[in-house]
């Protein structure tokens, strides 16, 4: 095993780890951006390091498409603020509380207070995001037409995929979308509905989005594409 690095544009510096391995044919690349950030190569027996770092540069508009959808981890800590469904929530931290406060201020602002240990604050945190997306989301579906309710929501940490319908009616969402505005979240979310109609995105399919979404579905849909590596900046 070899290890280099693969710099981006803005200058974060990638690990890459080259595997040599007997019986390839060729060179395998593998971004991963979790849990850590690294960059993952096999080669056959017979090509060179350079050959695969070659490779590597080659294909360098894709590998910095996905570290640019998924940026580097930003830590959360007591006054941070942050905003989610369209509110500015201030983050505080009450190590004698068991349960978490939510308080909506006079200034429009919100604070959120949870307690346990210090080394918990950021877990509690995306915890009650994770439990409010839930509660958004169902009261988002309660909406549309039952014809288009799901059977099951889940709940998932996804970095491709903001949702996903299966044929059986089980429907998967990013709590991502939290830290989106609630127009693209519900936008991602009436996407998924129409799939209970059409299993493609064939015309029918965006006149159904359309139809159960109506004004500025183009508009949601276009801050996703240009801002959705932000979703996850946190956590």
């Amino acid at each position: 095993m070899t290890e280099f690095e693969f710099v981006l544009s803005n200058g974060e510096k990638i690990p890459v780890i080259i595997q040599t391995r007997r019986g390839m044919r060729n060179i395998t690349l593998r971004p991963k951006t979790r849990p850590a950030r690294e960059i993952h190569m096999s080669r056959p027996w017979l090509a060179s390091n350079s050959s695969a770092l070659k490779f590597l540069e080659s294909k360098r508009k894709w590998v910095e498409n996905i570290y640019a959808k998924c940026p580097k981890k930003s830590r959360l800590t007591p006054g941070d603020e942050i905003i989610i469904f369209d509110m500015r929530v201030i983050l505080g931290h009450d190590t004698s509380r068991h349960a978490n406060r939510f308080i909506h201020n006079d200034n429009g602002t919100h604070t959120l207070i949870v307690g346990g240990t210090p080394d918990m604050f950021e877990r509690r945190v995306r915890d009650f995001i994770k439990a409010e997306f839930l509660k958004q989301t169902k009261e988002i579906i309660r909406t549309a037409p039952r014809s288009f309710w799901p059977t099951r929501i889940a709940i998932r940490d996804t970095t491709t995929r903001w949702g996903s319908c299966s044929t059986t009616g089980t429907m998967s969402f990013s709590w991502r979308l939290a830290f989106a505005p609630l127009a693209v979240m519900r936008y991602v979310i009436m996407h998924e509905l129409a799939h209970t109609k059409h299993m493609d995105h064939s015309p029918d399919f965006w006149a159904t989005v359309r139809e159960l979404y109506g004004f500025g579905v183009e508009r949601a849909k276009r801050w996703l594409t240009q801002n959705g590596g932000e979703l996850h900046k946190w956590f």
